[in-house]
């Protein structure tokens, strides 16, 4: 059975899991989940359980990126409340409306349940810290367990598990970009192809006025400033509040990124930091290569920069942080330019993770409510554009400079296609491991093992958990977008051809020669 086949078997059935459950009783009801659409997408409940399914694709050349897909299971007037609370400040919410931030980086209670509109990408709600550090150990748990299961492993991890939105809310709140803009302006611009550097340099002014605002920095060898240090940021003895300033354009004098914080609310954002500080260090212990999920856009900036400092830290000998950026965002290709900008002249890994984008519906009704530019691309030829735009880039960058890496994570056959072209013309092998490709599980079997068995590195994004906290995750996944969906027919007749050619060639049971 293909996986649309069951797909379309078990919408109604995920739909109505609670009758089901009732009816069945738990035990009963498991054994049918593993049977159809829990067996079909998710690997098992546990370390131990998902051994055999990755040792089984690693024998046609498949890896796994893990990714402990629990969720809790809300409401949605539990999900806005749990939102709300967490991503505003107690100076905030004494301050009656006088929040002078864009209102797109704000949080809105329409918006709050963040799963709305969202069909394949895990939630998490902020609860409490101990919960958080929860959340920390189970990523913690799942490096270990892709470490132990194959060679070069990676293991995917969302900011929002880890500590209190508000802090990312916050973070670029006046200018999302401040950061990365003037560290831009501060280098040499002979390399730099990308239109939003020359504008940022245009607009900031001249070097010397830059550095004047910077009293007491000193520049580096690149010619950059470091506005941000890590290690400073996940030191007890430093307020985060006392550290993130940026220049008013117009006073020319610096100012406080984020509003004011009361001691807790320092500690809940310094425990965010120290918590990625660890999952970083230990992806790097076990030799496993941290991929970071991307967001919502009023999240992305901070989760974006913050990566990028890990990556600083932690690229230095070989790509061991990813950065996801989502090509259906009308600024991806000035995001990549300057991240790889950056990292050229730093002299560090750069690590991406290519997709198209998960919260589509949701940015556009947010935006369209609210009311601030759209940000997703008008259309899905042009998001098309702006994914091999993108990937274009990177795989020019790899041909120069073989420091830098990108995870193609795309179910399009054509891009798969364009990405083998590029690195025919270029004569880029697949045994460099610089370009890897990625895939669901349990879908577009017939994209990933024939890349596998060609020798490419190609891996399935594996969730896994126990069924009954998979099951909200799951829930969303049945709705799916539509267009996987039309490639069913090709997939079916892809099938039907090779279950002939078996029967015809007396190799109905099939061993890979990996």
């Amino acid at each position: 059975i293909s996986c649309s086949d069951c797909y379309f078997s078990c919408i109604y059935f995920l739909k109505c899991t609670f009758f089901c459950k009732k009816v069945l009783g738990q035990r009963l009801f498991e054994k049918l989940m593993k049977m159809t659409f829990y067996g079909q997408f998710v690997a098992g409940e546990d370390q131990n359980a998902i051994k055999p399914l990755i040792e089984k694709n690693q024998a046609f050349g498949v890896g796994s990126v893990l990714d402990y897909s629990v969720e809790e299971d809300l409401t949605q007037e539990e999900a806005e409340k749990k939102e709300m609370d967490s991503c505003v400040s107690e100076a905030e919410k004494e301050s009656h409306g006088m929040d002078h931030r864009e209102k797109k980086y704000k949080a809105h209670r329409q918006f709050g349940d963040r799963r709305g509109g969202v069909i394949s990408a895990r939630t998490y709600f902020y609860a409490d810290e101990a919960k958080c550090d929860h959340h920390m150990e189970t990523f913690i748990n799942c490096i270990k367990a892709s470490a132990g299961s194959s060679v070069d492993g990676f293991s995917a991890i969302k900011m929002t598990a880890l500590g209190r939105p508000q802090f990312l809310v916050n973070f670029f709140s006046h200018s999302r970009s401040s950061f990365c803009q003037v560290r831009l302006c501060l280098c040499d611009s002979s390399r730099s192809s990308s239109p939003k550097a020359a504008v940022l340099r245009g607009a900031v002014g001249a070097k010397s006025d830059i550095e004047n605002w910077f009293t007491g920095e000193k520049l580096g060898s690149s010619g950059t400033i470091d506005l941000l240090d890590w290690n400073s940021l996940i030191n007890d003895t430093t307020k985060i509040s006392n550290l993130l300033v940026v220049p008013n354009m117009e006073s020319g004098h610096l100012e406080p990124l984020l509003s004011k914080f009361t001691d807790e609310e320092e500690k809940q954002m310094k425990r965010m930091l120290q918590r990625m500080d660890v999952l970083a260090k230990h992806a790097v212990e076990n030799g496993v290569r941290l991929m970071v999920d991307a967001e919502q856009t009023y999240f992305q900036p901070a989760i974006s920069r913050l990566t990028l400092e890990m990556q600083r830290i932690f690229n230095r000998e070989k790509p061991n942080i990813f950065n996801t950026y989502q090509c259906y965002l009308r600024e991806a290709y000035d995001n990549v330019s300057v991240d790889v900008e950056l990292s050229r002249r730093e002299g560090w890994y750069f690590g991406a993770k290519l997709v198209r984008g998960a919260y589509m519906y949701q940015e556009r009704s947010r935006a369209a409510e609210i009311g601030y530019e759209d940000p997703i691309n008008p259309d899905y030829e042009a998001t098309n554009r702006m994914y091999h735009k993108c990937l274009e880039y990177i795989l020019e960058e790899i041909n120069h400079n073989r420091m830098a890496n990108v995870m193609v994570a795309s179910h399009n056959e054509d891009t798969v296609k364009f990405t083998l072209e590029k690195m025919n013309e270029t004569s880029l092998s697949p045994t460099e491991n610089k370009v890897y490709f990625g895939q669901l599980l349990g879908m577009c079997d017939q994209i990933s093992f024939p890349l596998g068995q060609a020798g490419f590195p190609v891996y399935k994004y594996v969730p896994y958990g126990p069924v009954n906290e998979v099951i909200p995750y799951l829930s969303r996944r049945a709705q799916e977008n539509r267009g996987f969906m039309k490639g069913s027919q090709r997939e079916r007749s892809l099938l039907w051809k090779e279950l002939k050619r078996r029967l015809f060639s007396g190799q109905l049971l099939y061993k890979p020669v990996y």
